[in-house]
């Protein structure tokens, strides 16, 4: 079968024309504020740069019609420093396209084996999640459930149901899972999960921001991560008494010139990139000596 599709390479004149420009609206979400503000999503839906990041290299070029707005972050009702850990694993090689390399299944490992189970494994496509799934079964002591071995939702219910269960999974489960307690202490994810480099529609919107004076990976590719990394770190802490480790295995996230956008859009956790101090604190949490 051939189709095909269409898409608009940008929605935000249509937003502006149809929605902003004749109504007040108010916008609300856990994870509006990507790199520390409201811009990066301001822009993908036609409104202008705020104040503060008016006049900047990668911003496009002004408009003085278009509709004024307003940003508020009203905060977070958890303690993010006390409750939780990000961990970026700075020492593991770049992630590379032959699958997960051995050092990033030892360290999965050595997490899970810390937590004692508890943990949810985000990976960035249905591949890596078995690859590391076929690896590490016969290798933990602790059961081991992966997306696709039964239907989403009754995993996701195996594992809040059995502290010592751990669950790999791919995309809806960024997105899916709601675990508060002690079942769910160890988030990892694999690697920055920015869209396919050879999706048509967003190369086609990148070289388009460029053409408009923006920046295209920041604002289509980086932008896209950074909301994924937001919502799947949001897995961790689901209660007040939640506490744990938002483990992030790819390196890039401390080296690379763009990292500084995509951690600033995380919670703000403890950050540490000391395998030790986190396994650690893993093993306190599960009350193992």
């Amino acid at each position: 079968h051939k189709g095909l599709h269409v898409a608009p390479l940008w929605v935000g004149g249509l937003l502006r024309e149809r929605l902003f420009g004749r109504s007040t609206v108010v916008l609300t979400s856990a994870t509006l504020a990507l790199g520390g503000n409201f811009d990066a999503l301001a822009r993908q839906w036609g409104l202008p740069p705020s104040a503060a990041a008016a006049g900047g290299s990668d911003d496009p070029v002004p408009d003085p019609d278009a509709p004024k707005w307003s940003g508020l972050d009203v905060g977070s009702p958890f303690a993010h420093a006390r409750s939780g850990i990000l961990y970026v694993a700075k020492r593991l090689p770049p992630p590379g396209r032959d699958g997960l390399p051995p050092a990033y299944l030892d360290e999965i490992a050595g997490l899970v084996e810390a937590a004692g189970g508890r943990t949810l494994g985000l990976f960035s496509s249905m591949r890596a999640a078995k690859q590391a799934t076929e690896a590490l079964r016969g290798r933990l002591e602790t059961p081991l459930l992966c997306q696709g071995d039964d239907a989403t939702m009754l995993l996701v219910k195996r594992f809040a149901e059995d502290e010592a269960t751990s669950l790999f999974g791919t995309l809806s489960l960024w997105q899916g899972v709601d675990v508060p307690g002690p079942s769910l202490s160890c988030v990892i994810i694999d690697r920055i999960p920015f869209p396919r480099p050879d999706d048509p529609l967003v190369s086609a919107r990148q070289r388009a921001t460029d053409a408009r004076g923006g920046n295209g990976f920041l604002a289509v590719s980086a932008t896209h991560a950074a909301l994924l990394l937001a919502q799947g770190a949001g897995r961790l802490l689901r209660g007040m008494d939640d506490r744990g480790v938002v483990a992030i295995l790819d390196p890039r996230l401390a080296t690379a010139r763009y990292g500084s956008f995509l951690r600033a859009s995380l919670p703000p956790f403890w950050t540490t990139d000391d395998r030790d101090k986190v396994h650690a604190a893993l093993r306190r949490l599960r009350g193992a000596a």
